[in-house]
């Protein structure tokens, strides 16, 4: 049933390659995302963007690493408003910015779930596991390291410390995964992630997986974040993202996803990331992206007007 939700903007770009992704947040709300909630029946609160001051250069000895300072601020941040709004809902939205900020969200909704005595669990949609660290990235682009800071991997110790205990390995799972480094993949191996990359998609498709992944949840009593990365999505359909990987998820697939996640009422927390809107096309990604989410807050596709009804 329709409840509370709190819309808060994190306009972060300092962990991707391209600028645009700071307009992500703005994209969002001029689509009408939250007019979309509201239309089914839920109270919407819209807390504005997070923001941080300057800051001095914060050395590193992988030199690849930019940012970091920018960085850094903004998880710390983000880890207080998130967990704010979070407190003062029922299902708070973070809306990028680039998947850096995941490493605030994330901790924040971890806290949450300590203080209850729950555990929690992250589904992960994304093309990259985003599980470098500090250390092992090469690209220097920091949103590939929120998953190795959010489960404690070794690192990461130039992060703020983490607001609580981390998340634990075996409660991800990532579906959509297409592209994967070296380190990452060795890092998959060992923590035995649940990844679902796409081949694996294309063999079961997605209801199977998710329907196993969201049954743990339940069992656990455990409340459920969700990332969802933009380049999650087929190219073709969402092209308004810097990481592009061609093979994504499609829009039937990706509805799919969110109706189900409706249908378990386990859902307590979403992340709406990578929006690039200076890429995108005459909003066509941020109105998807409206769209999957009404779908993870009840509306179904089925249930609007199509051309062959009018």
């Amino acid at each position: 049933m329709p409840g509370t939700c709190a819309l808060l903007g994190a306009p972060i770009e300092t962990g991707a390659s391209q600028r645009g992704c700071i307009m992500g947040p703005a994209s969002l709300r001029t689509a009408g995302l939250a007019e979309g909630l509201a239309g089914l029946g839920w109270e919407v609160a819209d807390r504005g963007d997070v923001s941080i001051p300057p800051q001095g250069p914060q050395p590193h000895a992988n030199p690849a690493l930019h940012h970091l300072a920018e960085t850094s601020a903004w998880l710390a941040a983000l880890h207080e408003a998130a967990y704010e709004a979070g407190a003062a809902c029922d299902l708070p939205i973070f809306m990028g910015g680039d998947h850096s900020m995941a490493a605030g969200t994330v901790p924040a909704m971890a806290r949450r779930a300590q203080e209850a005595g729950r555990p929690l669990f992250v589904l992960w949609l994304d093309a990259h596991p985003d599980l470098h660290t500090l250390d092992t990235s090469e690209s220097g682009n920091l949103h590939g390291t929120p998953v190795g800071y959010f489960t404690g991997q070794p690192g990461c110790e130039a992060y703020p410390a983490l607001p609580a205990a981390p998340v634990e390995p075996a409660n991800i799972c990532m579906m959509g995964i297409r592209s994967v480094d070296a380190a990452e993949q060795i890092r998959i191996r060992e923590l035995r992630v649940e990844v679902h990359d796409m081949r694996a998609i294309d063999e079961t498709g997605v209801l199977e997986p998710l329907r196993r992944f969201l049954s743990r949840v339940r069992a656990a009593n455990g409340m459920l974040h969700v990332s969802f990365d933009v380049d999650f999505l087929d190219p073709s359909i969402a092209p308004a993202v810097g990481t592009t990987v061609p093979g994504g998820a499609t829009f039937r697939e990706a509805h799919l996803i969110m109706e189900t996640l409706c249908d378990s009422e386990l859902v307590s927390s979403l992340d709406l990331v990578e929006l690039n809107p200076f890429l995108d096309e005459r909003g066509k990604t941020a109105k998807l992206m409206c769209d999957l989410t009404a779908s993870l807050f009840g509306r179904r596709v089925m249930d609007r007007m199509t051309r062959s009804a009018y």
